[in-house]
């Protein structure tokens, strides 16, 4: 059993290297988008770049609101429990 790991593990190397330069080599080594230039790739970054930040902003606003939520229900059940 202990043997059957490594070898396998070798063996999935070997094939993903030996799969991975036939297909980095095809078309002339463009991708599906054709031949780039500086503009395409900054603009994409840009975009990827502009996404991750509205994904933080928007997260962490909906947090921020269920953590105001959840202080509200917990100030309701603590003003129950007292008789105020």
């Amino acid at each position: 059993m202990r043997r059957r790991i490594p070898i396998a593990l070798l063996a999935t190397l070997a094939l993903t290297l030996a799969g991975a330069a036939p297909a980095f080599a095809s078309h002339a080594g463009e991708g599906w988008a054709g031949e780039l230039n500086d503009k395409v790739i900054t603009f994409f970054s840009l975009g990827v770049l502009l996404f991750f930040v509205l994904v933080i902003v928007v997260f962490s606003w909906i947090q921020g609101r269920l953590e105001k939520r959840k202080d509200e229900q917990k100030a309701a059940k603590a003003l129950a429990r007292t008789g105020w």
